[in-house]
C-alpha cells in the first residue's frame, strides 16, 4: 500500500496508510508524533556538521560539541529549576535515569518508599534490589481521584528509609500527584525524593529547587519532542548517586578508578551527542509555544474526550475528571471487550493509533480491576486536533454500540 504525507501545523510528515485518509495519533504518552519539522531538520543539520565525540578531542570541532553539550545542560538546568547544570546527567532515557539514580541510592539492607501508582521503570529496580539487595518496600495506594496522599507517604517512612519514589504524572490516569508537599514530608524526616517526571516535563512545570526535590528522572521522546535514545537526570546538590557505572569520561584517564565529579561520575562513555542535540531542539520548540499554553489546549481536547467516552453506553471511563495541570490522558474500556481487541480495531477500520494493554503499571490495573482485559489509553499530544478527537469519539461510539 502507498503511504503518502500529510502535512501538521509544523509541516511535518506523518504516515497515512487505510481507508482513511489522515493517521489519528493518539498514543503521545509513548511517544510524542509527529516530531516538529523544524526540530528533525535542525537535529539532523547540526549532527552533519558537527558529528564528533564531544569531551574526547582538543581540537576545535570537538571542543564546539562539548560546548553544545555544555550549553544543553545549562538550559536544562533552567528549565527543571536546577541550581547546577553539572548535576544534568544525560542518560539513554527516564526508565535508565531511574536506574541510575535508584541503584546509586539506596544501600543493602535499606528500606524504600514508593506507591502503586508506578511504571515498571520503578517498580522493576526496586523490586530486584527487594529480591537481590534485601530491601524492604512499602506502595502507598492512591485514592479514587488517582492521587497519592502525602500524610500516607509521611505515614511509610521510617527511621532506616533510604529514598522515597514518586510518580510526577500516572501514564495510565493522568494524574499528577503533589509532590512538593510530598517533599516538604520527606525533608520534615531527612528523606530524599526522587520523582519520575517521563509524563509531566514538557506539559506541567518540574521543579527541584523551588519543591526541594532531590533528584527528577525525565525523557526527551514524550512531550519535550525530543528523539528516543534521549533523557536524562537532574540531581540536586544535597543529594549524592553512587557511581554503578564505569568507563571511560575523557577525563582523569590515568586513573583506574571512575571520576566522583559531575556530571561525569554518572555517565560513562561517549555520549549519544545526535539525541542531546535531538533534545535541545525539542526543548526549544517546547518553550517557543509557551508550555502553559499548550498544555491548555490539550486538556480541553482530552476534556472533551473525557466527556464523550464517559456518556457512551457500556463504555467504562477510568481517569478522573480532569484537573488544572493534570496530562492529558484518558484510559477506558468497552464493556467485557479484552482492551487490545478493541486497539486493533480501531487501528485497522478507523486509523486511530492509541496503547492498549497494562501499560507498563501492572499495580494500577491491578487495583483498576483491569489487569486481566487491560485499558485502552488514549493520549493528546502537541499536535492533536478537535478533528482527531471527533474521529475518535466516532470510532469508540460505533465500537460500543457493536460490542
Amino acid at each position: 500500500m502507498t503511504e503518502s504525507p500529510s502535512a501538521t501545523p509544523d509541516g511535518a510528515a506523518c504516515r497515512i496508510g487505510g481507508p482513511p485518509d489522515k493517521l489519528v495519533y493518539l498514543d503521545n504518552a509513548a511517544t510524542s508524533f509527529p516530531k516538529p519539522r523544524s526540530c528533525l531538520e535542525g537535529m539532523i543539520e547540526t549532527y552533519a556538521r558537527l558529528g564528533v565525540s564531544p569531551g574526547r578531542g582538543s581540537y576545535d570541532l570537538s571542543e564546539e560539541a562539548s560546548a553544545l553539550v555544555d550549553d544543553t545542560r545549562r538550559r536544562l538546568a533552567a528549565f527543571f529549576d536546577a541550581p547546577d547544570p553539572e548535576r544534568v546527567v544525560f542518560a539513554a532515557n527516564a526508565t535508565d535515569a531511574l536506574n541510575l539514580a535508584i541503584q546509586g541510592m539506596v544501600r543493602s539492607g535499606g528500606h524504600v518508599v514508593s506507591t502503586r501508582l508506578e511504571h515498571n521503570s520503578v517498580l522493576r529496580p526496586l523490586w530486584h534490589l527487594r529480591q537481590n539487595g534485601g530491601i524492604e518496600l512499602d506502595l502507598v495506594p492512591f485514592d479514587r481521584q488517582g492521587l497519592v496522599d502525602p500524610a500516607d507517604v509521611a505515614r511509610a517512612i521510617r527511621s532506616d528509609t533510604a529514598l522515597v519514589v514518586v510518580s510526577h504524572a500516572s501514564q495510565v490516569l493522568g494524574t499528577v500527584q503533589p509532590v512538593a508537599e510530598i517533599a516538604a514530608a520527606c525533608a520534615e524526616r531527612g528523606v530524599p525524593l526522587l520523582v519520575d517526571a517521563a509524563q509531566s516535563a514538557g506539559h506541567v512545570p518540574v521543579l527541584l529547587h523551588a519543591w526541594g526535590l532531590s533528584a527528577i528522572a525525565f525523557t526527551g521522546h514524550k512531550a519535550l519532542l525530543g528523539p528516543s535514545g534521549s533523557g536524562g537526570l537532574v540531581v540536586s546538590p544535597e543529594a549524592e548517586i553512587v557511581t554503578t557505572r564505569f568507563g571511560g569520561t575523557g577525563i582523569e584517564s590515568a586513573s583506574l578508578t571512575h571520576t566522583q565529579s559531575y556530571p561525569h561520575r554518572l555517565e560513562a562513555g561517549t555520549l549519544n551527542l545526535l539525541g542531546i542535540i535531538g533534545l535541545a531542539e525539542g526543548l526549544s520548540y517546547v518553550q517557543a509555544h509557551d508550555m502553559a499554553a499548550s498544555q491548555r489546549r490539550e486538556m480541553a481536547l482530552v476534556r472533551r474526550l473525557r466527556a464523550g467516552l464517559a456518556a457512551l453506553p457500556g463504555v467504562v471511563v477510568y481517569s478522573p475528571e480532569p484537573r488544572d495541570g493534570d496530562v492529558p490522558i484518558v484510559t477506558c474500556n468497552v464493556g467485557g471487550m479484552v482492551a487490545a481487541d478493541v486497539g486493533a480495531i480501531l487501528d485497522a477500520d478507523y486509523g486511530i493509533a492509541v496503547r492498549t494493554g497494562l501499560h507498563c503499571a501492572p499495580l494500577v490495573h491491578q487495583d483498576l480491576g483491569t489487569a486481566e482485559q487491560g485499558a485502552v489509553r488514549f493520549s493528546v499530544g502537541h499536535f492533536s486536533s478537535d478533528d482527531d478527537i471527533a474521529r475518535a469519539l466516532q470510532a469508540m461510539t460505533a465500537i460500543a454500540e457493536s460490542g
